[in-house]
């Protein structure tokens, strides 16, 4: 009780706002204001740093001094399972209440705004950053940088080719970032731009004290089709393909493989360019210098064709000594033909050596001296009038040409090809090669030509003709062919003759048509222009019954036959023949 007796009541105490209610709300509100002073101002969408205040399996409770805690799952943070309560952690707002009036955070998302940030930063200050290679992937690899997938094309990760990407897989390397896509966050980095610009002034320095004709040993690092790439200790020099032999050589792989160790001289070099020539093969004395000083013209050797061409081929006698085979130097034929079709690459030959220049190393060689020329004994082998069989090879429109052998063509003449038919084109008469039968009617040994015929294969008929198709006798025939000028009528003796359209009228005066058969007078006749005119016409007009139609039996072919005429015009010209003949004997005499 003393104790109660010694208590004083507050001296500004307001009784009055005490029982309205009105300062226990005044000071709530100053209470509360007080408290949101106390707490961290938070935006969302933004990274702040927060204490874990619980972990478990399932989520951690992080306190950014907020008036609520946030919860983040538990496996964001499954990369860090050391993570304990009191560790500081960085957590994205993502929502400053949810609909049950919680904060949200994140801590992924915080770790991947950070190392976005991150990387901008290292390329706008082009700094270097370290990434983790992650895995292969098309075209490249994947590097995890700071969380971010990061893409690295194959042609980035280093100055030379890769030839296996696996050994990058799990290594950690460091990068430039060279390409940022802000709306996908897509990231380009290399390796490769680290080491360029050491490398160019290694370069620099290393072409500075080259010159041409020195000897150095390198590595090979890359064999393309073209050539060989070699590594000089920093700087790289191609060995063109034809500098790695003096042979030809098809595939580079054929005389150096990858990572061997080469000696090579420099031909050329370009500081500004930095490139470097190199060859192999000068390394070796020329092959051309090794050739049998015995060898000359008309020798005998053996090569392997290497290179073929239409316009002939190359043969190697030795590795890096070529003679060539023109297409004319093949074959004793004049035709024109391509090299492929005598020989081919790979074949083994034997050739006579027709030119050598050891200055200029030039060598042409030729496999058809190999053979006798057929032309130098053609009087003996095809002799005139001789017959053989000829293939045929081409026409024109003045005859066809024939091959005999390889190396002798013939001319057969379109005059030459029949004594009766009318050859408009000799196409009419064969086909390209197909065999024919000629007779050699002329050798022209200077221009290798010969003339030949196939007509004369037989005996000329114009000759009995004579004494058959004798003007104004009557002869059976069979119209075969119409023209605008007349009709060509084919004899049941022999031989074709021709009929303008007006000897044509038949008695009936209507044309005669083709395919008709029927009786024809000759008008004229003439044996060296192999000529015979008819008139179906002149059969009525000049009376039936003084004309008796010819008939050619085998009797009348033996030389006691006297052909009989028929009318005056026909005995009047034969005695004015008998009057010429001797006045011609005559005049000889004398």
């Amino acid at each position: 009780m003393s104790n109660l007796k010694n208590i004083q009541p507050l001296e500004d105490f307001d009784w009055d706002e005490f029982e309205n209610g009105t300062s226990q709300s005044a000071s709530r509100e100053a209470l509360e204001n007080a408290y949101d002073e106390t707490l961290n101002k938070i935006q969302e969408h933004e990274v702040v740093e927060g204490t874990v205040i619980s972990v478990d399996k399932k989520e951690v409770v992080v306190n950014i001094g907020y008036k609520s805690d946030g919860i983040i799952p538990a496996s964001e943070f499954r990369y860090n399972p050391e993570l304990k309560v009191g560790d500081k952690v960085e957590v994205y707002v993502e929502d400053q209440e949810d609909k049950k009036g919680q904060l949200v955070l994140s801590h992924k998302k915080a770790r991947l705004t950070k190392s976005w940030n991150l990387i901008n930063e290292a390329m706008e200050k082009d700094e270097v950053i370290q990434g983790y290679i992650k895995c292969r992937t098309k075209g490249g690899m994947i590097v995890d940088l700071f969380g971010i997938e990061a893409f690295l094309p194959g042609s980035q990760i280093d100055v030379h080719p890769i030839r296996d990407y696996d050994v990058f897989v799990g290594k950690t390397m460091e990068f430039k970032v060279v390409k940022i896509n802000q709306e996908f966050r897509n990231v380009v980095v290399s390796h490769k731009a680290l080491i360029e610009a050491e490398l160019e002034a290694q370069k620099r320095e290393i072409i500075s004290h080259l010159e041409k004709g020195q000897v150095l040993e390198g590595t090979v690092k890359n064999i393309t089709s073209y050539g060989v790439f070699v590594d000089l200790g920093g700087v790289d020099g191609l060995v063109h393909i034809t500098d790695l032999s003096w042979g030809r050589v098809s595939d580079p792989h054929e005389v150096v493989e990858l990572d061997q160790k080469i000696k090579v001289v420099i031909l050329d070099f370009d500081e500004e360019r930095k490139r470097i020539a190199l060859g192999l093969k000068q390394l070796t004395p020329h092959p051309w210098d090794s050739l049998d000083t015995e060898l000359k013209v008309g020798d005998h050797i053996k090569g392997k064709v290497v290179v073929i061409a239409d316009y002939g081929a190359f043969v190697e006698i030795q590795p890096g000594v070529e003679g060539l085979i023109h297409v004319s130097e093949m074959s004793w034929s004049q035709h024109l033909r391509s090299a492929q079709e005598f020989l081919h690459v790979g074949d083994e030959v034997e050739a006579v050596i027709l030119t050598l220049d050891r200055q200029e190393r030039k060598i042409s060689l030729g496999i058809k001296q190999l053979k006798d020329d057929p032309w130098e004994n053609i009087e003996t082998k095809y002799p005139v009038d001789s017959k053989h069989t000829a293939k045929v090879r081409n026409f024109t429109n003045f005859g066809i040409f024939v091959e005999l052998e390889e190396g002798v063509d013939g001319l057969i003449h379109i005059s030459d090809l029949s004594w009766t038919k009318k050859v408009k084109h000799p196409s009419d008469f064969t086909t390209v090669g197909a065999d024919i039968d000629v007779v050699v009617l002329e050798i022209d040994k200077e221009n290798r030509r010969l003339s030949l015929g196939h007509k004369q294969l037989e005996e000329n008929p114009w000759e009995t003709y004579e004494s058959i198709y004798v003007p104004g006798s009557v002869h059976e025939g069979k119209i075969t062919e119409m023209m605008d000028r007349g009709a060509v009528i084919t004899l049941n003796e022999g031989g074709e003759g021709f009929a303008t359209p007006r000897h044509l009228t038949k008695e009936d005066k209507s044309q005669a048509k083709l395919g008709e058969e029927l009786p024809f007078k000759v008008i004229e006749f003439n044996k060296d222009s192999r000529r015979i005119i008819l008139s179906h016409s002149r059969t009525f007009e000049e009376g039936k019954d003084d004309i008796k139609p010819r008939h050619h039996s085998d009797n009348a072919r033996k030389q006691n036959d006297t052909p009989v005429i028929n009318n005056v015009a026909a005995g009047t010209s034969l005695g004015d023949l008998d009057v010429l003949a001797k006045l011609k004997a005559d005049l000889d005499k004398k």
